[in-house]
């Protein structure tokens, strides 16, 4: 088999998120309908626009991180590594594994802000610059979650942050693929993290980005609706190992799934607004490399972040590529919020699960679309009963980066994983 011929599988995921911190919690409360926004007082005290957020629980590492190392782990790292403990766990690649094999590392981050804005507040208080800490500078740069991952785990192989706005965990997986597929890697850590604490979002809430709609939480986050009123920041990790399949045969490895295809693009064009041939071209270009038809697309995860001009775009993008071959379409982020830099990750474990227990989650609060989204086949209530191989999932960001991703069903193994019982 020619090295750009090798099929890259997926053997193992973890998440940390608002919908829970196990795949078993997490695929129930995307059966349920379950939404993870809250209410948060504190910052309409801090002068925000907006006291909506997702609530992701804080993990704690005593007892499973050494204190030395602690320090250098800002909120994001410590949500990354309990996704990663899990996802390595599942896909069976222990210590010893890791130690003799060069394990990659692509991780999609772009912000550390709350770790930021300490260090500056404590030179600006204290007037020094050794009060800030051994840990700042680690926990302070965009790579820290990569860092951190790469020495807590030891991994050997590439290890890099990919940083594309809201694009980028979907980006680490496609990159991913792409080393793998030429030979260059045999196993990658993969995924997205996502800090949720208020500094990481005050300029989005500044722009007037996030809905008002502070007193139903839990409806306040409406993809594709009619009366959308903006996002809602969301956060965690989300972590997916992705290999050869012969590395994986070769390890006995339970095989979940296949990435069919990568496609990707730029708009080119402002650096907020989104447009539509972007998006299109990206969709075009994963269905290409993934070597399908397009209706053999059973499920389409959208990018949908409940704004006004994202979420047309973005269904005209679908309905052009699409058209009367239109497969349900939904945006788990009406129950997650926008995750951001982690979505691209999580939104391919949340799609998987679905699919493995053969339901598409509803499409929280879409009540009545509008002239562009009603052309899509967006259920408002759960689809049960759905038996599709194959799902498209979308990401984009902020600068006009977007990328999309063609996930293939594989049953290799799935009982290994100790989460095959149905809903």
């Amino acid at each position: 088999m020619e090295e750009k011929d090798r099929k890259v599988v997926i053997t193992g995921m973890g998440i940390w998120s608002c919908l829970g911190t196990s795949l078993k919690e997490v695929r129930q409360s995307l059966y349920d309908g379950k939404s993870g926004i809250v209410f948060a007082p504190e910052r309409k005290e801090m002068g925000f626009q907006s006291g909506l957020t997702a609530h992701v629980p804080m993990p704690e590492l005593k007892g499973k991180v050494d204190r030395a190392h602690r320090v250098f782990m800002p909120e994001e790292a410590q949500y990354a590594y309990m996704a990663t403990v899990d996802a390595l766990n599942m896909a069976m690649i222990d210590e010893e594994y890791m130690e003799h094999h060069d394990v990659g590392l692509l991780y999609g981050n772009d912000s550390s802000a709350d770790a930021v804005v300490k260090s500056v507040d404590t030179m600006r208080n204290k007037k020094s610059t050794h009060l800030v800490g051994s840990g700042a500078i680690f926990q302070s740069m965009n790579s820290t979650v990569t860092m951190n991952l790469g020495c807590l785990f030891k991994l050997r192989g590439i290890n890099m942050t990919v940083s594309a706005a809201c694009a980028s965990g979907s980006h680490a997986i496609g990159l991913g693929s792409l080393l793998i597929k030429m030979g260059l890697q045999d196993c990658i850590v993969c995924g997205g993290a996502q800090e949720v604490n208020p500094f990481s979002i005050g300029s989005f809430d500044g722009i007037g980005a996030f809905s008002k709609r502070e007193d139903e939480p839990e409806k306040a986050s409406r993809p594709f609706d009619i009366n959308r009123d903006g996002l809602v920041p969301g956060g965690g990790a989300a972590t997916v190992i992705i290999e050869s399949e012969e590395s994986a045969k070769r390890r006995g490895a339970p095989i979940i799934a296949e990435v069919l295809g990568y496609g990707f693009s730029a708009n080119g064009d402002h650096i907020s607004a989104p447009n539509v041939e972007g998006p299109k071209k990206s969709l075009q270009m994963a269905l290409k490399q993934a070597m399908i038809r397009k209706d053999q697309i059973g499920y389409i995860n959208a990018h949908a972040t409940s704004t006004h001009v994202g979420d047309t775009n973005e269904a005209k993008a679908i309905y052009s590529v699409f058209g009367k071959e239109m497969p349900p379409v939904t945006s788990t982020k009406g129950q997650t919020g926008h995750e951001m830099w982690m979505a691209g990750a999580s939104e391919i474990i949340y799609s998987i699960l679905m699919m493995k227990s053969h339901f598409i989650g509803a499409n929280l609060n879409f009540e009545q679309g509008d002239e562009d989204t009603c052309k899509l086949n967006i259920p408002a209530k759960r689809l049960d009963n759905q038996n599709f191989d194959i799902f498209l999932s979308n990401s984009f960001g902020f600068g006009g980066t977007n990328s999309t991703l063609v996930i293939k069903n594989r049953e290799d193994n799935w009982e290994a994983t100790g989460e095959e019982e149905e809903n």
